[in-house]
């Protein structure tokens, strides 16, 4: 508004003396040629023409000669040069005080002329902008302040809500979560990430007070049979033979108890993120190829066959010996709790591409798992009741999806009917020209 107004009253002011310096050089040649009679002739028909020109020739005395300007005062007239004056004009129901501006010039005998033009139009338009200048700016401040007001009630209240769940989950409550309005703007997006990253550490949490009780109690068996086994040891009658059996056993339940924490610092670390910088390229087929060769031996003395069905290469980026570990775990697992009640036991190991991932499956023809257990069995620590007599520590499955959790991957437990399918998905490695690449 400000700069329309500068603009505009800069444009009317040179539009203005523009048209007065030409009424002044016209009645100035007029002068030139006839003096003050050919002057009062000029003004005279000037001044009953229509128009916003006003023109005054007055005497020494100060009286009207010619000239549509009436009573002027005796301050114009001994004024020289440019002048605003107030000049009083016809109006409906009598006169008015309207504005003008001008030149005053002297001429012989005492003759005073004076040229102007009516700015009355251009007062009332400054005194427009002016009034809505003053009551835009007025306007603008109230919705500002309202708008302010409004927008910090709202702001600070959402900022209140985060700040009193944030007080209640530093006070011990995992659970809270901080509060969505909808909107999905930058407070929603925060809060999101924010639960997003409160439902990763209450997961580990309960992860790590699930552990806890799991030791607690799944270990303290072991540790207890030890010490029981020792202290008999030493009540009993001396004798080599007993304290070398007690040792050898004791040793046995030790290796057993390092194995079981070994598998919680790898599950930890893998949960960590820890070795991703060890990613290679390399076919799964021919590593589950290796491991079928492995367990071969060991399944046979369980008599248990062990297949492999991996009939075209399935390139991964992973880390080789993760992986090897995951489906060593598996065929383990296998062998130790997928026997069948009679019969000859089987395990069938199979690599096959799934658009753009790779499936590694173990299934076996034993019992299998009752679908309400599934989910508990990837747990660290779960045991079913019917594998309670044989030896592990219930952390191999549990392994196996921390391994498929680093590589972006995935575990299943599906039924294989008889038996029980594992089925582990990882992201495929894109392949050109018969090569692998990452």
């Amino acid at each position: 508004m400000g700069y329309v107004y500068w603009q505009t009253s800069v444009f009317y002011a040179r539009q203005l003396d523009n048209t007065i310096q030409a009424e002044i050089r016209g009645l100035a040649e007029q002068y030139r040629l006839g003096g003050l009679p050919r002057l009062n002739q000029v003004v005279a028909q000037r001044s009953a023409a229509a128009g916003g020109g006003l023109y005054l020739i007055a005497d020494a005395d100060g009286e009207r000669v010619s000239g549509n300007l009436a009573a002027p005062s005796a301050a114009l007239l001994e004024k020289r040069g440019r002048v605003q004056f107030p000049y009083r004009a016809p109006a409906p129901g009598g006169t008015e005080t309207r504005l003008a501006i001008g030149q005053v010039f002297q001429l012989s005998g005492g003759y005073r002329l004076v040229v102007g033009r009516d700015i009355e139009d251009r007062r009332k338009l400054e005194d427009i902008f002016t009034s809505a200048f003053i009551w835009g700016v007025g306007f603008i401040a109230l919705i500002g302040v309202l708008g302010g007001l409004l927008v910090s009630r709202v702001l600070l209240r959402r900022i209140g809500a985060i700040t009193d769940t944030s007080q209640r989950i530093m006070h011990g409550d995992l659970s809270q979560r901080l509060p969505l309005a909808g909107t999905g703007d930058e407070l929603d997006r925060l809060a999101g990430s924010l639960n997003s990253m409160l439902d990763r550490i209450e997961q580990l949490i309960s992860g790590l007070r699930e552990v806890s009780d799991n030791i607690a109690h799944d270990l303290k068996t072991p540790l207890t049979r030890m010490r029981n086994r020792i202290d008999t040891a030493l009540r009993d009658a001396p004798d080599s033979e007993t304290y070398r059996e007690t040792l050898i056993q004791t040793i046995e339940e030790a290796d057993e108890l390092i194995r079981t924490f070994n598998a919680l610092l790898s599950i930890a670390r893998l949960e960590a993120g820890a070795q991703v910088e060890d990613f290679e390229t390399f076919d799964l087929a021919a590593l589950a190829a290796d491991a079928v060769e492995l367990y071969e031996p060991v399944a046979e003395g369980e008599d248990i066959t062990v297949s492999l069905n991996a009939p075209q290469p399935a390139q991964v980026n992973a880390n080789r010996q993760l992986l090897a570990q995951a489906t060593a775990n598996l065929i383990d697992n296998a062998i130790k709790y997928a026997r069948p009640d009679s019969g000859e036991g089987a395990i069938t190991v199979g690599v096959e591409p799934a658009g753009s991932h790779v499936r590694l499956i173990v299934a076996d023809n034993g019992p299998g798992i009752p679908e309400d257990q599934r989910e508990r069995a990837l747990k660290r620590f779960a045991r079913l009741e019917t594998s309670r007599s044989r030896p592990g520590s219930g952390l191999g499955l549990s392994l196996v999806a921390a391994v498929a959790r680093l590589h972006g991957g995935s575990i299943a437990l599906e039924d294989n009917r008889p038996g029980l399918r594992v089925v582990v998905t990882l992201p495929a490695t894109q392949t050109h020209s018969g090569k692998a690449r990452a």
